[in-house]
């Protein structure tokens, strides 16, 4: 049955399929030390600046831990979103292998703002208190909502005044991208992000994930943070040959675009329905909404998605590089049958 249910559960793209049965001919170094793992990296920076530090890792947990850890000590706290994947669905991993607090921000939209996370900045130099050093956001945000360059730069610009350091989890940066009609540098190096997790397993790759670091003192000791948190892969051609055709002519941009035009359609459909509410204004491939809890229970027989808020039946769809027409058209027909008493 094909899914709205998250962007994972899609497959691989054809291109990035092949590449990584390409890499699996012949013997060749491991841990890295391949040419598939050379040209990802080389792919990286071309996208990145030449500058920015790549390793790659397995999968989103552990770049968010790594990346993390490379930005902070035990003493430190990290400041995120009451909905971000750090403090919600990552059971505590980054926490625990950083050893730093991790301080939820109440927001709405999954998103923060400089002055959301201003009364935060605080008790600096107290050795009673835990000290702030990183904020973590994501990009594209838990409920679909993308920051644009602006509100990225006023971010960066309020930590770095305070020496500390911009976190952003791009497992949906390509999505973003996608929906501002920009460059990946344009979004985080250009706009002061200090490390990144750069996904691609939502987005047409298989697994893996590279932390990207734009400075040279958080470069420095990422490979050995890696290694530790047990993210260093020995067979690594097998993680980042998969990179190259998905940065290879727009590839990454291609798949997110569709994803993105899959989810403004479906939200078309929706918006046919009154008793269809829209929690979040729709900026990417993540749509959420309230509806009529039996219309809720009767479309989850036909579909798998998730029940974002289940009090106020609240869920969350997801379109995929995948998602075709003759999936809109069925779920269309779907929600015809189910809301026609609602009308």
């Amino acid at each position: 049955m094909r899914s709205f249910a998250s962007d994972n559960n899609s497959g691989v793209h054809p291109l990035v399929m092949d590449a990584v049965v390409k890499a699996n001919a012949g013997h060749t170094v491991g841990y890295g030390d391949d040419p598939y793992t050379q040209e990802a990296v080389n792919k990286l920076k071309e996208c990145f600046g030449r500058e920015a530090g790549i390793f790659f890792v397995f999968n989103g947990t552990g770049a968010n831990s790594v990346a993390l850890q490379a930005v902070t000590r035990s003493f430190h706290s990290i400041l995120c979103t009451q909905t971000s994947h750090i403090y919600v669905d990552e059971c505590g991993a980054p926490a625990r292998m950083s050893g730093c607090a991790v301080t939820p921000i109440p927001t709405t939209d999954g998103k923060l703002s400089p002055e959301q996370i201003r009364p935060y900045l605080h008790n600096f130099g107290v050795c009673h208190h835990s000290q702030p050093k990183v904020v973590y956001i994501s990009q594209v945000s838990e409920l679909g909502t993308v920051y644009t360059i602006d509100e990225i730069k006023a971010i960066a610009g309020l930590l770095h005044r305070h020496g500390m350091y911009l976190h952003v989890d791009g497992a949906r940066l390509a999505n973003a991208c996608a929906s501002l009609n920009c460059s990946m540098k344009e979004l985080t190096a250009d706009a002061g992000v200090d490390i990144l997790s750069f996904g691609g397993t939502k987005n047409g790759m298989m697994m893996g994930e590279a932390v990207v670091s734009f400075r040279p003192e958080i470069t420095e000791n990422i490979a050995y943070f890696r290694k530790q948190s047990a993210q260093l892969a020995s067979k690594m051609r097998y993680l980042s040959a998969q990179f190259i055709p998905y940065l290879e002519n727009g590839l990454w941009l291609e798949n997110a675009r569709h994803a993105n035009q899959m989810a403004a359609r479906l939200a078309g459909i929706l918006k046919q329905y009154p008793c269809i509410r829209f929690t979040q204004k729709p900026e990417s491939n993540q749509l959420f909404f309230t509806m009529p809890g039996h219309a809720a229970r009767l479309l989850s027989e036909k579909y798998f998605f998730y029940y974002w808020n289940e009090a106020i039946s609240e869920v969350r769809l997801v379109t995929s590089w995948d998602t075709s027409d003759e999936d809109l058209s069925c779920l269309e027909q779907s929600l015809k049958e189910i809301l026609n008493t609602y009308i």
